[in-house]
């Protein structure tokens, strides 16, 4: 199961761009789910900790929307 709660936060996306220097939060998460849209950059959806959970997240986003890719990636 996972202990996310980034996924709440749908509207405060980060862009890759974006991302300076990690914070001390985003060290300790270091798997991310990250959403690809067609002419726009990619989005961070969700971090986690482990690798399993970030898979069984991406799962369940692929269900939820089935239009969108998704890709895991370690940051």
């Amino acid at each position: 199961m996972t202990y996310n709660t980034e996924i709440n936060n749908l509207p405060s996306k980060v862009n890759l761009s974006d991302c300076g220097t990690p914070t001390y939060k985003d060290r300790l998460k270091r798997w991310a789910i990250v959403r690809l849209f067609p002419n726009q950059q990619p989005v961070i959806v969700a971090r986690f900790r482990k690798r399993s959970d970030a898979d069984g997240h991406l799962q369940f986003l692929q269900q939820q929307i089935p239009d969108g890719q998704f890709l895991v990636m370690f940051d």
